[in-house]
């Protein structure tokens, strides 16, 4: 779920697209992923990107993905075709630009300046258009708070590790070791600053075993969601993201024993014989959050 500065919504997956690929781009819409982001950036190479953009603009104006949430990754604002990217996806109706490679609170104030320039120049309304960040360095990781608190605009925060672990000098590992820091600093940013974390992708499309190892443990360590790169991998990481009916039949139980306690003028709440405090409550609220929000009829 998000933060209090935006409406509450499920990112637990948020399958990436080629931005140069029509097919997937018509066809994304029939997975059950929460967002579909599609990619300008990395997935196009350098003398596609003005095709791709094309491409993706027409998808978009002619295309309906439904309630899903679309995303874009534009390439560096800062350069000619990053530019053209914002411009071009927000003309084209997107409201959450991903932006890539963040190193610090100045990069994402120089793309909230544009956006606000582009939503004056097409009469939209102020603050319409969302950000989220993907931090994919040392310094950028160094740098998560700041960053996370750089703008209104900001929805949240996300890990690309490839990148990455490339700049620690290392590689990815079946343990996820390498990740752990990094993936702690962004955790703690994003729940400072009331938005959203967001895991990177898991690789091997293959490895079932070891996406659900994966998926548990940044499920555990306390993210919203995840980066996906196949569709196969959507069903596995919404389930570990999905409260089970035991989940919610108990944080329905403690919602009523908070009321109970409330009527009969207590201050004091217990369940089962076990007191429940106001952590206990908390999670319960938010189970029930992403009950509602998952559609579940337990």
């Amino acid at each position: 779920m998000t933060s209090n500065k935006h409406e509450p919504r499920l990112r637990r997956t948020m399958l990436f697209v080629p931005g140069n690929n029509p097919g997937m781009i018509q066809d994304a819409y029939i997975y059950k992923c929460d967002s579909i982001m599609i990619d300008l950036e990395d997935s196009v190479s350098l003398n596609e990107k003005d095709s791709a953009r094309a491409l993706v603009f027409q998808g978009l104006k002619t295309l309906c993905h439904g309630t899903k949430e679309i995303v874009v990754r534009i390439n560096d604002p800062r350069t000619r075709t990053g530019l053209m990217d914002l411009e071009t996806m927000i003309r084209a109706g997107v409201r959450v630009i991903r932006l890539p490679k963040t190193e610090s609170a100045d990069d994402i104030r120089f793309c909230d300046e544009q956006i606000s320039r582009i939503e004056k120049t097409i009469s939209l309304e102020p603050g319409s258009v969302s950000l989220l960040a993907a931090i994919e360095s040392a310094r950028g990781i160094m740098n998560c708070m700041e960053i996370a608190s750089a703008s209104s605009r900001l929805i949240g925060i996300a890990l690309g590790a490839e990148d990455y672990v490339t700049d620690l000098r290392t590689k990815r590992t079946s343990t996820g070791i390498e990740l752990l820091f990094a993936r702690s600093m962004i955790l703690h940013a994003a729940r400072s600053n009331g938005i959203a974390a967001l895991d990177t992708v898991f690789s091997n499309i293959n490895d079932e075993e070891g996406l659900i190892r994966e998926t548990t443990l940044i499920k555990e360590l306390g993210f919203d969601g995840k980066s996906v790169i196949h569709p196969k991998q959507i069903e596995i990481i919404n389930k570990i993201f999905t409260p089970s009916e035991k989940d919610v039949t108990n944080a329905l139980a403690v919602i009523e024993a908070l009321k109970e306690a409330k009527q009969k003028g207590s201050g004091v709440i217990s369940l089962n014989g076990k007191m429940i405090d106001k952590p206990i409550v908390e999670r319960a609220r938010h189970i029930l959050e992403l009950a509602n929000a998952a559609k579940l009829h337990y």
